[in-house]
């Protein structure tokens, strides 16, 4: 599989990336079962002899039995041919018992979730550590005590964020020493908003999703976007019967473009994400081996200019402006 390196560091990965959030089973305090960690081992060596080489987990995921589960697959994968990524911010209602539901970047939450993670995982250190989803209440004092702290003990070696603005991005840098080098994003052909807002931007009546410039923001300051969601929970390939017209009409053109390369529908879905110039990573989800084979076809596609706004055009369910 073909790679990118990512700016400022001395990590080289695959262009998709394994997402590791459903290995866990079930999102509950139940302990894993065999069965569970061997889908997990099976998933997860499917990836890795596809060429996937980037892992991403968070410390929430199934709450902490995804990582739990992966921790599995040593023996089977060496630990220095892979990247492995968690994220820690997001705190669930109830932790501690009558607290709300918020999101936690404080010095010793960061420390904490890594230290947990590390241990779930049985390794001695993240090639990445992101913050989940921002934080309206972060100091970015703490966040840099917090990486600095992770960073001269070995047990994070870069650092970046997910779901982040540029401003919010560059408030931390600010403080933060280390460069931030991954922001984690949604994004899909139905979830284009990353990406629309450069062509709807001043026109009347034209909804966006507020966005400001997140793609190109990375693009100048060295940032490896990554795509969560790629193909958008399965509504690419298979729209529910009461999905939307512009659902169904952008999953039967991914169909029928899929069906004229002889690749699978995931691999339009995916490529159509790899021939946007920032250089971005999806990354998929699926704990379905066929479905990981059926991917990384990705890799060997490249869409023309026309095929590119063609899918647009009917993910839009209009013409560009």
């Amino acid at each position: 599989m073909k790679t990118y390196t990512i700016p400022k560091t001395d990590l080289t990965v695959s262009r998709l990336a394994y997402g590791c959030m459903k290995i866990g089973g079930g999102w509950n305090d139940e302990p894993l079962s065999a069965e569970t960690r061997e889908a997990a081992v099976r998933v997860a060596l499917t990836a890795y002899e596809q060429g996937i080489t980037l892992f991403d987990h968070a410390d929430i995921y199934t709450r902490g039995k995804s990582e739990e589960a992966f921790a599995a697959v040593w023996g089977a994968i060496p630990r220095d041919k892979i990247v492995l990524q968690s994220k820690c911010g997001i705190r669930f209602q109830d932790d501690p018992p009558g607290a709300p539901a918020r999101y936690d970047f404080s010095y010793e939450h960061i420390v904490r979730s890594v230290e947990g993670s590390l241990r779930r995982l049985q390794t001695d250190y993240l090639d990445l550590l992101l913050l989940h989803r921002p934080d309206p209440l972060v100091e970015p004092t703490e966040v840099a005590r917090a990486f600095d702290a992770l960073h001269a003990s070995g047990k994070v070696r870069y650092f970046g964020v997910s779901n982040h603005s540029p401003a919010q991005i560059a408030l931390l840098q600010a403080t933060v020493s280390q460069p931030l080098v991954v922001n984690q994003v949604q994004l899909s052909l139905l979830h284009p908003y990353l990406i629309s807002e450069g062509i709807v931007a001043n026109i009347a009546g034209k909804p966006a999703a507020l966005a400001s410039g997140t793609l190109d923001y990375c693009r100048l300051t060295g940032i490896l976007v990554q795509a969560w969601g790629p193909v958008d929970g399965g509504r690419l390939l298979n729209p529910p019967p009461d999905a939307v017209p512009h659902v169904k009409a952008t999953a039967a053109s991914v169909a029928q473009m899929a069906a004229a390369k002889g690749v699978s529908p995931e691999a339009i879905a995916l490529a159509w994400l790899l021939r946007h110039p920032a250089g971005i990573q999806p990354i998929i989800g699926t704990t379905q081996p066929a479905r990981v084979q059926a991917s990384v076809q990705a890799d060997a596609v490249t869409l023309t200019r026309e095929e590119w706004y063609a899918l647009f055009v009917a993910a839009r369910g209009e013409r560009v402006p």
